[in-house]
């Protein structure tokens, strides 16, 4: 998680073909517990050849994840939480990433989606020419109800929400806890449905699920 930031200008080189074969079952296993139509792309040069990936400064864009699921009010939070695994496990083959909710393309011809489905978001995938930058964060009790005296695990687990990307880092949602109860709460704005998504598997892998429950 500390290790990966946003990358949007990619080297033209190939994944290596082991490391696809990682996240494409990767995608297999989230499809197949969420119930979305995860989809690997490889070599789509078309979809960031627009203004407005390159108002989004995307460069050298060519893969993709698409994340694609059936329409709904928990669709957006899926997309988040499961796609946030997928890029973790790229961060750990060496591979740079970048969540993209507007700023591209989208070619039906390319990634499949029935008619009760649709695209939420995509996700970048590939060799950067950097590794990023850190994006800035809010101090931990603007977002949560953090108490020098909480315990190390919620502490943990709010480092780790806020390393979580959102859109445009705003960073628009709120954790509390009553003892090992958690609850998170998303703000108004774009997105903030597949944020919460994103930052609750981040707060998971922070704080540890044998420590604490959610409170929905």
């Amino acid at each position: 998680m500390r290790q990966r930031h946003s990358v949007r200008s990619y080297l033209d080189k190939d994944i290596d073909s082991e490391h696809v074969l990682i996240m494409q079952k990767a995608i297999d296993r989230y499809n197949k517990i969420s119930g979305l139509r995860m989809q690997f792309i490889e070599n789509d040069e078309n979809a960031f050849d627009c203004l407005m990936a390159k108002y989004g400064k995307f460069e050298g864009v060519k893969n993709y994840i698409a994340l694609v699921g059936p329409k709904g009010p928990d669709l957006e939070f899926k997309c988040g939480y499961y796609g946030e695994h997928l890029v973790m496990i790229a961060q750990s083959l060496g591979l740079n990433t970048c969540w993209v909710g507007q700023t591209f393309k989208k070619n039906k011809t390319v990634y499949h989606a029935e008619l009760n489905e649709k695209l939420a978001a995509v996700i970048t995938i590939g060799y950067g020419k950097t590794q990023g930058t850190p994006h800035k964060s809010k101090k931990l009790r603007s977002v949560s109800d953090y108490k020098e005296s909480d315990p190390d695990w919620y502490k943990r687990g709010l480092e780790a929400a806020m390393l979580a990307p959102t859109a445009l880092n705003q960073q628009r949602f709120n954790i509390v806890h009553n003892e090992r109860r958690v609850k998170l709460r998303s703000g108004v704005g774009f997105f903030t449905k597949m944020d919460m998504g994103i930052v609750k598997y981040h707060f998971e892998l922070g704080a540890g699920r044998e420590n604490f429950y959610w409170s929905e």
